[in-house]
């Protein structure tokens, strides 16, 4: 890679990982990967290298953050919490939650309404509910995004800044939204697919819209974009949508290129990149691809790489020193970055079967959060520390897998034998993991013995 684009790529990383943050879905421009030297912990449990467990106001599927000694998710409450006896959409609250990162104290909770009419829970929309998009923060203020609620800005003390509302739709599938807002220069980038078929760009000084691009191709995409430095004059805002890749200019919403890519009527997950390349494995229809991303108009001939047919179900894959890594019932799956052949696939030990079966049989059984038409699906997605990767499965259990060209199983480790849907995927700071379930947000770390 040039130099100036590896010095304008460090930049873009160093503006989102200030002081070993991890500030967006996935850390680093949505890599998942965390580049401190910390030791990460192998190993835990409720009574092992748990540094504190925070009881939660309301469930959630959105992801940690963490901005300095604070550390943000978001959760709903007052309406959806039981599938037979859902309640009143006008007792529907979201939650911003500020924690004290090395206590896990709550120090503030704010609440914004719902716009209605919202998402009736049930069906495939109670897998994730109504806090499912990944706040996201410049250090200086941290931004939500509730759906038909709107984006909504507050600065690190819980003061509310501003409020918008980006589109008032519903998905037609009834399944909501869940891609997290990014933050590009001066603009928050709300991905508005469920909302309004958009992508929408606001001031994110004052919650203005700066533009917005709307495309009826962007219905049932519940990715999050990435941003991919092509040099030090140009950076593409890349999503993947059903059956294409697209990448767009994010100082104006213009499209620069698109490619055709799997043939999956949805696009789940979200693509990721490196040098320049961008990689999509999706789930329901199945595929993979690697696309040269420096190109014009339409690249389908001329950019792609490879193409395959992997399969990822609803989590993001992740890159780690030319391995992709990605999960899938239960399966580790590692491809080679250059080629896309197969490194290793092999099954996923749970370790204790007779605990995780029992999990098992709680989770389908519940009245509450069920699983409904993708029993058995995990949706948080994989991070990568310290040399090692760590995919937390829906029921709770994280795996640890050592990276290289083998697949070598460190640990699975459980932090409860409660029922708890762990769908968020960690984040990573100092050496700290942080993990969320449905009622609560564990810190995991390195205890001195």
């Amino acid at each position: 890679m040039p130099f100036k684009i590896a010095v304008f790529t460090l930049l873009i990383l160093i503006s989102s990982n200030t002081q070993a943050d991890w500030m967006r879905f996935r850390g680093p421009n949505g890599s998942g990967v965390s580049d401190e030297k910390q030791a990460t912990p192998t190993k835990w449990s409720d009574q092992k290298n748990l540094m504190w467990k925070a009881a939660l106001p309301g469930p959630g599927s959105s992801s940690p953050i963490i901005v300095g000694d604070k550390v943000f998710v978001t959760c709903w409450s007052g309406y959806g919490l039981n599938r037979n006896n859902p309640g009143n959409q006008k007792d529907l609250r979201r939650h911003l939650i500020c924690l004290n990162r090395q206590s896990g104290k709550i120090l503030w909770d704010k609440t914004v309404e719902p716009v209605l009419p919202e998402d009736v829970y049930t069906g495939m929309f109670a897998e994730h509910g109504y806090a499912s998009h990944t706040p996201v923060s410049d250090g200086k203020r941290v931004y939500a995004y509730f759906g038909k609620s709107g984006a909504v800005a507050f600065d690190l003390d819980g003061n509310q800044l501003w409020q918008t509302i980006v589109g008032d739709e519903l998905d037609p599938r009834r399944w909501g939204s869940s891609s997290s807002p990014i933050l590009y220069k001066n603009l928050l980038i709300v991905t508005a697919t469920a909302e309004s078929e958009a992508l929408v760009a606001l001031n994110k000084e004052t919650g203005k819209e700066v533009w917005r691009q709307e495309s009826t191709g962007f219905n049932a995409t519940w990715g999050t974009p990435i941003l991919v430095p092509i040099d030090e004059n140009r950076t593409d805002l890349v999503i993947g949508v059903p059956y294409e890749i697209w990448s767009l200019n994010p100082d104006t919403g213009k499209l620069r290129w698109y490619c055709e890519a799997m043939p999956t009527e949805t696009y789940c997950s979200s693509v990721i990149a490196h040098d320049c390349i961008v990689y999509g494995i999706e789930g329901r229809g199945g595929g993979s691809i690697a696309v040269r991303a420096d190109g014009k108009g339409d690249v389908t001939k001329t950019h792609v790489l490879w193409s395959g047919r992997d399969a990822n179900r609803i989590e993001t894959p992740i890159i780690y020193q030319g391995r992709i890594y990605f999960f899938s019932r239960g399966i580790a799956n590692c491809i080679d970055a250059k080629t896309g052949k197969r490194i290793f696939r092999g099954r996923l030990d749970k370790g204790d079967a007779e605990i995780a079966n029992n999990r098992e049989e709680q989770s389908e059984s519940r009245s509450g959060r069920g699983r409904g038409g993708f029993r058995g699906s995990d949706y948080s997605s994989p991070v990568i520390a310290d040399g090692k990767v760590y995919f937390v499965s829906r029921s709770g259990e994280t795996y640890v897998i050592k990276t290289g060209d083998k697949l070598e199983q460190l640990s699975v480790n459980r932090l409860t034998n409660e029922n708890e849907d762990f769908s968020a995927t960690p984040a990573i700071s100092d050496g700290k993991i942080f993990i969320r379930s449905d009622k609560h947000l564990y810190c995991i770390g390195k205890k001195d013995t």
